[in-house]
């Protein structure tokens, strides 16, 4: 009895929140992401889903992942073992920058579909997996801080605060994730960044870094489209 409960609450679906509810998150979660002293904490939560955006192709092509750093500058880093070149080296190293927007896209499916809950679970069950990878303090801090909000949201409130946690959580994927891209073409611009995603991915195919910021903007504006698209019920 118990085993089907908690099966039908994670794979069962919920009710729809209002539309007002929908528009509200994308508000709060464009104000996280638009001012810049804000931006400077709620980016870590970007970096969380890039570093594990990385992480995790990096295992699926079958490469070893040795640890993954968050920094509180909202750096990071994932380094992994395998063959320096070739197409699990360069997945890996594209998943970076595309990770979030595509998890918010997944997520806005997932919404869209009324699985709130299964949303809030599968959240909280990939950070507890990052966990185990994370080889800093402050990583493992950020990591811990943001799975205990998704756990405790899912176990302890009710559909209508879980509605509007979980809406802001994705319109916050898909909006945050399409300004780190416009930030490392800024920084290239000005000479920085000289070890980006994009200038490894050129040296890894010979296909300009310019060509590999593009694929990040088109991932992260097409995602946010679509996602709101599907959250939004359009």
């Amino acid at each position: 009895m118990v085993t089907t409960s908690l099966w039908d609450r994670l794979f069962g679906t919920q009710s729809a929140p209002d539309e007002w509810l929908v528009i509200v998150t994308g508000l709060a979660a464009l104000a996280v992401v638009v001012p810049h002293r804000v931006w400077r904490i709620s980016r870590n939560a970007i970096t969380i889903a890039h570093e594990g955006g990385h992480g995790l192709v990096a295992l699926a092509t079958g490469r070893s992942l040795d640890g993954i750093r968050l920094h509180s500058d909202t750096s990071g880093l994932t380094v992994s073992r395998g063959k320096p070149t070739g197409v699990g080296m360069i997945l890996t190293a594209a998943a970076g920058y595309t990770a979030p927007p595509l998890l918010g896209l997944g997520g806005a499916w997932l919404l869209a579909a009324h699985h709130i809950t299964l949303l809030l679970w599968l959240a909280t069950a990939l950070l507890l997996a990052m966990l185990v990878m994370i080889r800093n303090a402050y990583g493992a801090l950020t990591v811990v801080l943001t799975g205990a909000a998704f756990l405790l949201v899912s176990w302890l409130t009710g559909p209508q605060v879980q509605s509007a946690f979980a809406y802001t959580a994705v319109w916050f994927l898909l909006l945050g994730g399409v300004r780190p891209a416009f930030e490392l073409q800024s920084k290239r611009r000005h000479g920085g960044a000289p070890d980006s995603d994009a200038d490894q991915l050129a040296r890894l195919t010979n296909v300009p870094a310019a060509m590999w910021l593009f694929l990040f903007h088109a991932v992260s504006v097409c995602s946010l489209i679509g996602g709101g698209r599907w959250l939004l019920g359009l």
